[in-house]
């Protein structure tokens, strides 16, 4: 697994027992769970958290529910007795992304496209200015779908490093044009980090968009083994 990163895709309204998906959350995830105002909703969370539980269990060789977990400052969470091992989450609407690598740091992203999203003052607030030009030079109707290119990229990138938005999505830039592979051009004050990391766009459900940014190389492999 050293040199591969796992993803899961996870669909989060399959039919499943809530009581048991409930059952190998942590109080503080029902808790979670709880706050959620809608029946939807809070399925949805505990689909997710369970499947990340299972997927950490089934290679930990452990009990889901004993899966503990600590937080960096900045909210992204780790394995509290294994730090060799990598993940990240990510979920929008009906999915989530699961990306689990072995010691390196991996960021995953999944956005459902809504074209309400992918608008020029969401791209002027977010985005660096090597990223609005590019967007700017392309076609109106190839917009939408460079727009989620380069969110779903930035996005990954921010999960990787950690830092939360003390990190500005406007400080770094991707690639974003369709004949562009996905890269990291800039990664911030440092002119070398962006040589660190690379970037990947994923399979996505049809009406969504995926990436996984990670330390160095990987070979990505899906996993279709779903927990149950």
């Amino acid at each position: 697994m050293t040199n591969e990163v796992y993803v899961w895709t996870i669909p989060l309204d399959r039919p499943a027992n809530q009581d048991e998906l409930r059952s190998v959350l942590s109080p503080d995830e029902r808790q979670r769970a709880d706050r959620f105002l809608s029946e939807r909703d809070r399925a949805r969370f505990a689909t997710c958290r369970a499947s990340l539980r299972r997927i950490l269990a089934g290679l930990l060789d452990t009990n889901p529910s004993e899966i503990s977990f600590q937080y960096s400052p900045f909210g992204k969470p780790s394995l509290a007795e294994n730090e060799g091992l990598h993940f990240n989450v990510s979920h929008s609407n009906h999915f989530a992304l699961v990306a689990v690598a072995m010691g390196r740091a991996v960021g995953v992203d999944v956005e459902f496209a809504r074209a309400d999203f992918a608008t020029d003052a969401v791209a002027q607030r977010f985005f660096s200015p090597l990223e609005r030009e590019a967007l700017g030079r392309l076609p109106a109707e190839s917009r939408t779908e460079a727009f989620f290119r380069c969110w779903t990229r930035k996005e990954a990138f921010i999960k990787a490093i950690g830092e939360g938005l003390s990190f500005p999505l406007d400080r770094f830039d991707v690639t974003l044009a369709p004949n562009e592979p996905p890269r990291l051009l800039r990664g911030g004050e440092d002119p070398e980090s962006a040589k660190r990391w690379s970037l990947h766009d994923l399979p996505a459900p049809t009406g969504y968009f995926a990436a996984l940014a990670i330390e160095g190389e990987a070979r990505i492999v899906e996993r279709a083994d779903l927990p149950n």
